[in-house]
């Protein structure tokens, strides 16, 4: 059998609200789209004892053994859903780790995404929800991708055909940590997503909102506010705002000539970062 090849797109906040504090976890709402970044993932059947994961590209050095696809295929196996068969994957890696863009938890997302419409796994849609939950708090975003409103109950409310947006992605030589950013926030708002509409995805709308970890991870890191800075100036974005916990910075566009044309002035002053120009799907 010969690989069958899957993209594994980058996930974007556009917006993030942290509304509450949990024993361990934060509680958070989010707007939340996709961009055509991607990571590939070449997935077939073997014969053996074992699945076989693998990782190359730029970005797979020093990815856990314990990732997100090994512990899918371990729940997968656990619940008997697999009925003994076993599975190669390789994944080339395209999204950068530590960056705030999923790459990790929609590598997962598009593996069951796979196996479920290929008939493999057959489960309904709260075992979907079950087995995302036990992975990762967003891996449920990434399965049947489309932008989505993540409300502070953890519920997701999806949509189609969304405005585009054409996007600059910036990022400096270090990742934040998602649990040192958390960490670290202080700042707790009212719930502001809880009654999600389409026109929350309107650049009107999301320019009045906030990634409100940018704080925490601009105190660690005053580096990446003075890249915000940098970015807001060039060629009039629509936004510029951190994604996740980051260390990825965007700035948003609705002209590809614009996004362009930022993305070589940023190379000027930042030769040896991370930049990508990318647009919403």
């Amino acid at each position: 059998m010969s690989f069958i090849e899957v993209k594994s797109f980058a996930k974007i906040n556009l917006a993030l609200n942290v509304t509450g504090k949990l024993k361990l976890l934060h509680k958070i709402e989010s707007i939340v789209s996709f961009i055509s970044l991607s990571d590939l993932i070449f997935i077939k059947k073997i014969k053996g004892p074992n699945h076989r994961i693998s990782f190359y590209g730029n970005f797979s050095k020093n990815i856990d053994s314990d990732n997100t696809v090994v512990k899918l295929f371990k729940i997968l196996d656990k619940k008997k859903l697999l009925k003994d068969r076993k599975f190669q994957i390789r994944i080339k890696k395209n999204i950068p780790q530590k960056a705030g863009l999923g790459g990790g938890s929609m590598n997962a997302s598009s593996v069951l995404n796979f196996l479920i419409k290929k008939k493999i796994v057959k489960i309904s849609q709260k075992q979907i929800q079950n087995i995302s939950s036990l992975i990762g708090s967003d891996v449920i975003l990434g399965v049947n991708y489309s932008s989505a409103i993540l409300k502070s109950n953890n519920m997701v409310k999806k949509f189609s055909k969304c405005p585009i947006f054409h996007t600059l992605l910036v990022k400096p030589n270090f990742g934040c940590s998602t649990k040192v950013i958390y960490s670290r926030v202080k700042k707790i708002t009212n719930s502001k997503f809880n009654n999600p509409k389409k026109l929350m995805f309107n650049p009107e709308y999301l320019a009045r909102q906030e990634n409100a970890l940018e704080l925490a991870a601009f105190s660690r890191y005053p580096k990446l506010k003075r890249i915000k800075s940098f970015l807001e100036n060039l060629k009039n974005p629509l936004f510029v705002r951190m994604t996740g916990s980051g260390s990825v910075i965007i700035a948003y566009y609705q002209s590809k000539k614009d996004c362009e044309l930022a993305k070589v002035q940023f190379k000027r002053k930042y030769k040896n970062y991370w930049c990508n120009t990318s647009k919403t799907i």
